[in-house]
């Protein structure tokens, strides 16, 4: 395995890349761009990289199901970090294109939603055709296929553009949650500041039957930021759920959640335990009363002592 060779969603000039390089140990690896998302975690899984940054999460669309479907099928991978990015486009086209002049346009579909109400209002005709990644659609307006497309501003010079609108968005504070992905190993120590990634399989469609899942979380007082289901591809109507949790599976109440849905659960595969990105241990929300690990060992002490006659 190339333990210095870091593979991304390309190619150059992607948001990925610009998130991969907010890392302090990019400046020292070998940042590789490939054409898609299941290729840069086949990367990982080859031993050809060490780990792959992707786009998991964006505030406005919710999950990147590219993502979340790679990272529930195949060979195990782990997240290990994850990064949080600002987004705002840019109007990429060749020097000289007047706005008037736009008839198509271009960019990743998750950027499409982002920027729908800006393209009514300023180019109410333009065709829009989706591209493999922003950067692939700057990329195809310097090869003359299309007019502009919607691209980080950082992307102009790599592809010989000039940004002709620039902080476009339809919803302020945008942004965009990547995470870095490499083979199976021990989670990182807990920070106090984590959240736990997993993927569940309902055993069998039932009434209830999601709720059970949720309550292994609710009666220990555990937070989820994220549920969302994704087809199996077994049939219509089966799902797996794909969720993020506050803590750490270290934390006793985070680990006796996935206990109690490895019970009820045909399949739960761990994604990580990892450091929330922008969240200091202070901004934590406190737990809930008989929720810490504290507090869950007296219980434990306590049903000892009562099986030997001691409570």
């Amino acid at each position: 395995m190339s333990a210095t060779r870091y593979t991304y969603l390309g190619p150059e000039g992607t948001f990925t890349e610009a998130a991969l390089r907010t890392l302090p140990e990019a400046a020292t690896r070998e940042l590789v761009p490939m054409v898609s998302v299941p290729a840069a975690l086949d990367a990982v899984r080859h031993g050809q990289a060490a780990a792959a940054l992707v786009p998991i999460e964006n505030s406005v669309e919710g999950g990147v199901t590219a993502t979340l479907d790679e990272l529930a099928s195949g060979e195990p991978l782990m997240i290990y970090r994850e990064v949080l990015l600002p987004i705002a486009f840019a109007l990429l086209v060749r020097p000289g294109t007047k706005l008037s002049e736009i008839k198509t346009v271009t960019g990743h579909p998750v950027a499409q939603p982002q920027v729908r109400n800006w393209l009514r209002a300023h180019l109410p005709d333009a065709v829009w055709e989706s591209a493999a990644s922003n950067a692939d659609g700057a990329r195809l307006v310097q090869e003359g296929r299309f007019d502009a497309a919607f691209a980080g501003e950082f992307a102009a010079a790599t592809y010989g553009l000039e940004a002709l609108v620039t902080e476009i968005h339809d919803a302020e504070n945008a942004e965009t949650r990547f995470v870095l992905v490499g083979r199976p190993a021990r989670p990182a120590a807990p920070t106090g500041a984590d959240k736990t990634s997993v993927v569940l399989w309902l055993g069998d469609d039932h009434p209830g039957a999601l709720l059970e899942l949720l309550q292994e979380f609710a009666v220990r007082g555990v937070n989820l930021m994220l549920i969302q289901s994704r087809p199996t591809g077994a049939g219509i109507g089966n799902y797996c759920f794909a969720v993020d949790a506050e803590g750490h599976i270290s934390d006793r109440r985070v680990g006796e959640a996935l206990m109690g849905l490895k019970r009820i659960c045909p399949k739960v595969r761990f994604l990580g335990s990892y450091p929330r990105a922008g969240v200091a241990v202070a901004d934590v929300r406190p737990l809930r009363r008989g929720t810490s690990d504290g507090e869950f060992t007296a219980a434990s002490d306590w049903l000892a002592r009562a099986q030997d006659g001691r409570a």
